[in-house]
């Protein structure tokens, strides 16, 4: 029994003691990531909390006055918060505004980091461990004495909340936060803290083929026939613009597209065709039509169930679209479809309507069609 009281005693004394004397020194953190959003990572911690800036037992060194500002406090792109120390008690967290570019499109998003610091007190009179149980703000440069306890020293926490990750869309996004050290805030900064990011964001389920003039609905397109009345013939073209988004940020070392006539009755010799609706197998019932796609201003010909592989993906040009069901823009690659009729002699074929269909198909490296 006298063995098991003098552990009760020991325990609290071994986990309640101040940090070694740590003099601020830079801290230059690279934080790489890749996660598909079908599986988003959880609050992405950069600085654990209690993680020391500077304690000393000297108390005129004032380490228990180290704060963090930011460069500017409407410019996030090296972080956006407060650029000076303030001296007034508050017990809160504080937030930075980051933003951060994705390299393909060039598309800015800003997140917002959460953060606090916690100070080291030179006794036990106000907290159990040393450190103070209330957080405050980065920029906090508060001389808070705790009853006979004078702070000695800083920890900080700093986080990426999922919520702030998830505004983040496909692509490869780059940002880097720069945090000054101050320990006097009527003074220069002591040093500066930089943390780059580098996130790798794929969107695997999210791999699309986005048609714009009809966003949730399937297409019906009309082949745009004109009748020359002086030849005696008919004939058309139509576009349908077309988008292709391959969840991983217009970034894959190639695209398969495959248009295919999906129709009841096999097509005629262009490959593609539409029946009078009333019935009939002979030419005089059929109209053909071709299909060419254009990449990046070079018009492709599409043969009938022939997958064509478009290269260059990573240097085409970009749209950028709202896609059905996703709450954040995202850049996908412009291939509209031309549908051509050459002309025939209108005697040829049976007055009335026609129909038809047509599939596309869309595979990416990483996925399934």
């Amino acid at each position: 029994m006298a063995v098991l009281c003098g552990l009760v005693l020991l325990v609290p004394r071994a986990k309640a003691q101040q940090p070694p004397e740590t003099d601020p020194s830079p801290i230059v953190q690279q934080v790489t990531r890749a996660w598909d959003r079908s599986s988003m990572p959880g609050d992405l911690e950069i600085w654990p909390d209690r993680t020391v800036l500077g304690f000393s037992r000297d108390v005129s060194r004032k380490f228990g006055q180290i704060h963090l500002t930011c460069r500017s406090n409407i410019d996030p792109s090296q972080g956006s918060c407060n650029i000076s120390g303030d001296e007034s008690v508050s017990f809160r967290p504080s937030d930075i505004v980051l933003r951060m570019v994705e390299q393909r499109s060039g598309l800015p998003t800003e997140v917002r980091l959460n953060g606090w610091l916690r100070r080291i007190v030179s006794g036990r009179a106000c907290s159990g461990d040393f450190w103070t149980p209330h957080v405050y703000p980065l920029y906090s440069a508060a001389w808070d004495q705790c009853n006979v306890d004078s702070p000695l020293g800083t920890g900080v926490r700093l986080v990426l909340p999922q919520e702030e990750l998830s505004r983040l869309v496909a692509g490869h996004w780059r940002g880097e936060l720069l945090l000054d050290l101050r320990v006097d805030p009527k003074q220069a900064a002591v040093l500066t803290n930089t943390v780059s990011f580098d996130f790798t964001i794929t969107d695997h389920n999210a791999v699309s083929i986005y048609f714009p003039l009809f966003d949730q609905v399937t297409p019906h397109v009309g082949l745009n026939l004109q009748y020359d009345p002086i030849a005696q013939t008919i004939g058309g073209r139509t576009q349908l613009d077309m988008c292709l988004y391959d969840g991983l940020g217009s970034q894959s070392s190639y695209l398969g597209v495959t248009v295919r006539d999906s129709g009841a009755q096999p097509p005629g010799p262009l490959g593609y065709s539409v029946w009078h609706v009333d019935g009939g197998s002979d030419a005089t019932q059929r109209v053909d039509y071709t299909v060419t796609l254009d990449h990046n201003g070079s018009a492709v010909p599409m043969r009938n169930g022939v997958e064509q592989l478009l290269h260059g993906i990573d240097s085409a040009r970009l749209r950028l679209v709202l896609l059905p069901g996703m709450t954040q823009p995202v850049f996908c690659v412009p291939t509209p479809l031309t549908l051509e009729t050459p002309r025939v002699p209108v005697s040829t074929k049976r007055p009335g309507y026609y129909s038809g269909d047509l599939k596309v198909e869309l595979r990416v490296p990483t996925v399934t069609p």
